[in-house]
């Protein structure tokens, strides 16, 4: 994964309201994906559908996004990486 993506995860760091990314993956299952996290819900909306077209482009059908709000309070309990 990260031969085949590393340009791609460089190119994250350029979109509009993002933050970070903590990438995820299965090797057993072959299955990958992330956990982003982005300034607004609009940046994050319009990124989903920009990424799910882009994924889609790279032969992947099968393209699962939720956007949630944030729960400042208990993931600084739990060290979450927020501001």
């Amino acid at each position: 994964m990260i031969a085949a993506f590393t340009d791609l995860a460089k190119s994250i760091n350029d979109e509009k309201g993002f933050i970070w990314k903590i990438w995820t993956e299965n090797q057993e299952t072959k299955e990958a994906g992330g956990i982003y996290l982005f300034e607004t819900k609009a940046d994050a909306e319009n990124y989903l559908s920009k990424h799910t077209k882009r994924l889609n482009g790279f032969g992947i059908a099968e393209v699962h996004g939720q956007i949630f709000e944030v729960n400042d309070e208990l993931s600084r309990i739990n060290r979450g990486p927020i501001k």
